[in-house]
């Protein structure tokens, strides 16, 4: 192996899988009739009944480097971690490991008061409460982020808030506690990128509306709790800003590069078991006088799936090392490529998958519908494919410069 896993690794995983095995595909089934029946602003019993079994087995806050309170992997140790979490939707959040919470979690972890802390941080690396990231807006283009309209006002001893955002994650769960909302405190600030400021705004605060679920290919709660919020000169001291006013982007950098790369890990895990589902079904089918698997296109896309999967692992993998040697500034070349790479490789796998399934591929019952509609949101959520081409596009170019 290009990058072995330490013994530590290798124990973890062993125990990871284990868990999985007991406790995560057992209950999948049950996951998902839950998550219809009470829908996206209930919930779910499982979760909470597997959480303390995970905690005990000490597979929990796995994602957390650099802290005291998780188990202080790497990004390169973490990947096959966050990779075999990301084969079930049932998965991270049973082991605390669940976007966004990971990201704000990182986020008050390093840019927090102590009392931020105390009050926010404390109850979600317990699982107690749940968080919300409040950054995209539905009425500008938000894959160029300067163009958020959201305002953030000081006024005295507070800042006043007004905006209108989507696909926060999380804000129709009930345990939603405390929301990480991005907008421009100087809007006529020269630089665009010192216009925006992120604040923490407690979810209990008057005049915050969630205002409906929004459904993801039909999905509501799984694979993703996507909601609509509206907030009406929201009120919160102005202890609350993060950082200071204008670093809104410095805080989205360093949130964003560990949340892409946590996407592009769990996605690998996805396409894993999805390929895994292919080759069981095709063994098991027979059409025109032989088995499935013997046709020669479900022999291509077989190889043509593992083919991409191992690229994408090693592309990933190759990405968390640079986030861990020279950091995630200078390792956002790497995190685009994943971004781009990782999302539509689980596309493409998935699609075949489905077909190899034939009709039943499009139903509910193989999983593979949550499955696709997980990957394709990954293709937009923290930044289009389109931004991160360009992104890359410009990194190569810059190279030739004096050319």
């Amino acid at each position: 192996m290009l990058y072995p896993m330490s013994p530590k690794v290798v124990e973890l995983k062993r125990k990871l899988e284990s868990f999985m095995d007991r406790h995560i595909y057992p209950n999948e089934e049950r996951f998902y009739r839950e998550a219809e029946e009470l829908g996206p602003w209930k919930v779910y019993p499982v979760v909470e009944e597997l959480k303390p079994l995970a905690r005990a087995e000490g597979l929990w806050n796995l994602f957390l480097p650099e802290s005291g309170h998780g188990a202080g992997l790497t990004n390169l140790e973490y990947a096959p971690l966050c990779e075999v979490m990301g084969r079930s939707h049932l998965a991270p959040e049973s082991f605390n490991c669940s976007a966004p919470d990971t990201g704000n979690m990182e986020v008050l972890e390093r840019y927090g008061s102590e009392k931020d802390k105390e009050r926010w941080l404390k109850p979600l690396l317990a699982g107690e409460i749940r968080s919300c990231f409040a950054m995209t807006e539905p009425a500008v283009a938000s894959s160029d982020a300067t163009n958020i309209e959201s305002s953030i006002v000081r006024d005295g001893d507070h800042y006043v808030i007004n905006g209108r955002k989507w696909y926060t994650t999380n804000a129709t769960d009930p345990r939603c506690r405390i929301c990480i909302f991005m907008g421009k405190t100087d809007p006529d600030n020269p630089d665009r990128h010192r216009q925006q400021s992120m604040i923490l705004v407690p979810m209990d605060t008057p005049g915050i509306e969630v205002k409906r679920p929004l459904p993801v290919f039909g999905f509501y709660g799984v694979p993703d709790r996507a909601s609509e919020v509206i907030f009406t000169n929201v009120r919160v001291p102005k202890e609350n800003m993060l950082l200071g006013e204008g670093r809104g982007f410095e805080i989205a950098q360093g949130r964003l590069g560990p949340g892409r790369i946590h996407h592009c890990m769990r996605l690998i895990g996805l396409a894993e078991r999805t390929l895994e589902k292919m080759c069981r079904r095709v063994r098991s089918r027979v059409a025109f006088g032989k088995p499935v698997s013997e046709q020669t296109v479900t022999q291509e896309r077989i190889a043509e799936s593992r083919i991409m999967i191992e690229q994408a692992r090693l592309l990933t993998l190759n990405a968390a090392y640079a986030m861990d040697t020279v950091g995630n500034k200078v390792a956002k070349a790497e995190i685009a490529m994943i971004k781009v790479a990782v999302p539509n490789m689980a596309c493409q796998v998935i699609d075949w998958a489905i077909q190899a399934h034939g009709g039943g591929g499009t139903s509910n019952d193989f999983g593979l519908t949550q499955a696709y509609a997980t990957a394709r949101l990954l293709r937009l959520a923290d930044g289009p494919d389109e931004v991160h081409r360009n992104q890359i596009a410009r990194f190569e170019l810059k190279k030739y410069s004096n050319g």
